[in-house]
């Protein structure tokens, strides 16, 4: 049986992540999601809450400095990026065509909270955008 591609976030990670967000809007927020890839479970272990640069409704930008110092969280723990978060608060929890292009650079799991309906969604750029399950652990 093909098992289901998932992303594990602990009840902790997952209110974090909408804290964030509600308390960033109007603009997108965004996180980077630190962990392990284990068979096709990305399990989350620290969750990097970062600053959206563009400070913008539509767009979110990480600064270079804090993605290094994400990258550097990461080497330090022996873990890797397992996810990229980000929030629409203005619309639904689907990827956008400018996150459709970013996700081709990461090609992790994408986590999109949306601000109008507190869905939160994950998503795989595979040969085509899939959704996947977020499991909380």
């Amino acid at each position: 049986m093909n098992k289901l591609k998932c992303i594990v976030l602990t009840q902790k990670e997952k209110d974090d992540l909408v804290a964030h967000a509600i308390e960033q809007q109007p603009s997108e927020s965004c996180a980077m999601l630190l962990g392990k890839k284990v068979g096709d479970d990305w399990n989350v272990k620290e969750v990097f809450l970062t600053q959206n640069v563009e400070n913008s409704q539509t767009n979110f930008t990480i600064s270079p400095e804090e993605l290094l110092k994400g990258y550097k969280i990461a080497e330090k723990m022996q873990l890797e990026l397992v996810g990229v978060f980000h929030s629409h608060p203005n619309s639904d929890a689907i990827p956008s065509s400018t996150d459709k292009k970013f996700m081709q650079n990461n090609p992790v799991p994408w986590i999109i909270f949306s601000g109008v309906n507190n869905n939160l969604k994950a998503y795989l750029l595979d040969s085509s955008i899939i959704e996947i399950q977020i499991k909380i652990d």
